[in-house]
């Protein structure tokens, strides 16, 4: 269940009353987990994959609420705003458009009676926290255009136009950190509360970092980077079932010989700190640390792109050195080689299991994602934020491929097809199961959360307001039971 699917009457779900209640409703339903997709702050796209930065959160998570119940707002100066039509749907451009004004008067605030606790926050998270700000400044004044396209003394960060540049936006420096501060306050009390509460975060970390962000503005010579700063070869995947030209992400690549002379220091500290949020951590694309799909700059599509040799296990030694045994899950899927299995069984993560790809002839996944052969050491779902919902896949897969899934597993249209398929997760060996939200009420394809490769109508979908209380809860606490799946 994304944040920002959470219900809300101002605009996007949010870290506040509702997160709290959803936590609530897992207590209650027998859940151990809650997952949650990347929560950094987004740009043009809405993709929580494409992130202006690798360790700031989402000010868009932040809850009015709340700040109204510490004083840093006023009802007034956020309610009767048109945050969006549809309930149901995240309207990203009124977001944009007035979120960020009534959040100013919350940091305005803030600066005047916790302007010690500001500080301290400031100093502690300098070294990413400085970058971020003056990016998102520099973004401002230059009307949202990315850094690439910026004079030039600040694209390449000459210090002395980097000093002129934090000290005329000093004002909007101060910004930028209060709204960090006010997100991780809320966030560090819902953690709490989850703990509190027996339920693990599990969190999502994309492998790439966009092009247009502080990391690859303040480190490029950590990127495969021209001598123009322009990437030389950006990520993606091959042609497959999905697409016959395959996906062109666009991402700058690692330069993975210069982050290993230093032993992947900023890697490590970027997972470090991604620890600070959750308590389990999904890799994204966990194949592009054995091979990465390489396409030039310049390339039309994806079917132009390489394989190239990735760090391996000594990034996962070096990592496990730097940080200790951690939970992490390793997103195993898309084109998987021996190689990557191999590198799967070293670093001893669990990979993950789809459902739908046991029976979707697109994936090619086959008889390895059907439930009978799940191994103990897997995260099983019967869809990701990547696929249809349960009910959107019956409809949308081939049909022969919807009727051999009703016989293997048994559906029955007076149980739910939904409910059917989540059972066969439940039900498998696999250590975890893990479930949409959008597939336990029973919404079709309108649900969907992401169609790789498509911009515009994405990462939109919410809950409605009490669409899920004691009686769903009862019904999957009942499901726990059956397959032995209750916390201990």
């Amino acid at each position: 269940m994304p944040v920002t699917s959470l219900p809300s009457p101002w605009g996007v779900g949010t870290l506040g009353e509702a997160a709290r209640d959803f936590i609530d409703f897992l207590v209650q339903a027998g859940q151990s987990c809650w997952q949650v997709l990347p929560i950094g702050p987004t740009g043009y796209g809405d993709s929580p994959y494409q992130s202006f930065s690798s360790f700031a959160g989402n000010p868009y998570l932040i809850d009015l609420d709340d700040l109204c119940s510490e004083g840093l707002l006023r009802g007034e100066e956020y309610r009767n705003i048109p945050w969006g039509k549809a309930a149901d749907r995240t309207d990203y451009g009124q977001l944009y458009q007035y979120r960020f004004s009534v959040l100013e008067k919350a940091v305005k605030r803030l600066e005047e009676s916790r302007d010690q606790e500001l500080r301290a926050f400031c100093a502690k998270e300098a070294d990413w926290l400085d970058d971020y700000a003056l990016f998102m400044a520099l973004k401002e004044k230059f009307s949202g255009m990315p850094w690439s396209r910026w004079p030039e003394e600040l694209r390449g960060r000459k210090p002395e136009a980097v000093r002129r540049a934090a000290e005329e936006l000093a004002d909007q420096l101060r910004f930028w950190k209060g709204l960090q501060f006010l997100f991780f306050a809320q966030w560090e009390r819902l953690k709490r509360r989850a703990e509190e509460k027996g339920v693990s975060i599990i969190g999502d970390i994309p492998i790439y970092v966009a092009e247009d962000s502080a990391d690859v503005w303040a480190h490029p010579e950590l990127f495969q980077m021209d001598e123009k700063l322009r990437p030389i070869r950006v990520a993606g995947c091959p042609p497959d079932g999905f697409s016959a030209t395959g996906q062109l992400w666009g991402n700058p690549l690692f330069d993975w010989e210069r982050m290993k002379a230093d032993g992947y220091s900023w890697w490590i500290r970027r997972i470090a700190f991604q620890f600070r949020f959750y308590d389990v951590l999904r890799i994204d694309h966990f194949r592009g640390f054995e091979s990465y799909y390489a396409i030039p700059r310049e390339a039309r599509d994806a079917s132009e792109g390489s394989w190239e040799k990735g760090p391996g296990i000594d990034f996962f030694r070096a990592l496990e050195k730097a940080v200790g045994k951690r939970e992490i899950i390793a997103e195993d899927l898309g084109f998987i080689t021996p190689e990557v299995h191999r590198l799967l069984e070293e670093t001893g993560f669990p990979g993950m299991k789809v459902l739908e790809f046991g029976f979707d002839r697109r994936d090619g996944g086959g008889r390895l994602y059907q439930p009978h052969n799940y191994p103990k050491n897997c995260v099983a779902y019967v869809g990701t934020h990547d696929n249809e919902t349960a009910l959107g896949w019956m409809k949308d897969a081939y049909p022969e491929d919807a009727a051999l899934a009703r016989e293997y597993l048994h559906l029955d249209e007076g149980e739910g097809e939904n409910w059917g398929m989540m059972r066969a997760i439940w039900s498998s060996h696999a250590d975890c199961a893990i479930v949409q939200m959008q597939d336990v009420l029973g919404i079709g394809a309108q649900g969907r959360m992401n169609r790789p490769s498509t911009l515009g109508g994405n990462w939109q979908w919410r809950a409605l307001p009490g669409s899920y209380g004691t009686e769903l809860a009862q019904k999957l606490h009942r499901q726990m039971e059956l397959y032995e799946r209750l916390p201990e």
